[in-house]
């Protein structure tokens, strides 16, 4: 098994639980996160106001890990934070590495 790039998308509600959630793990080197805005046809979920501007504020964490690692992450995220609506990817990671 290779490398991923693991992919969680949350709630803003959920951030600060999932960062310490992450950083209990220690076969979890590191992360990154960022709010981004998430856009799409189904406005079931949407508030008044995010159905006005067209979108809906989240979190997006970003994890690079060996495949096997990221699988039982989302085993144990599904776990831990089943019926939270988190979605997720994850895709391979070609190369990567630290520019010096």
């Amino acid at each position: 098994m290779g490398q991923c790039l693991l992919v969680l998308i949350v709630s803003p509600a959920m951030e600060n639980t999932l960062v310490d959630w992450l950083l209990e793990h220690e076969d979890i080197p590191g992360f990154t996160s960022a709010t981004v805005s998430g856009h799409g046809a189904s406005t079931s979920s949407l508030s008044a106001a995010e159905q006005v501007t067209g979108k809906q504020l989240q979190v997006m964490f970003k994890l690079h890990l060996q495949e096997g690692v990221a699988r039982t992450v989302i085993d144990e995220v599904r776990d831990a934070f089943g019926g939270s609506g988190i979605h997720y990817w994850m895709t391979p990671v070609l190369a990567s590495g630290h520019l010096t």
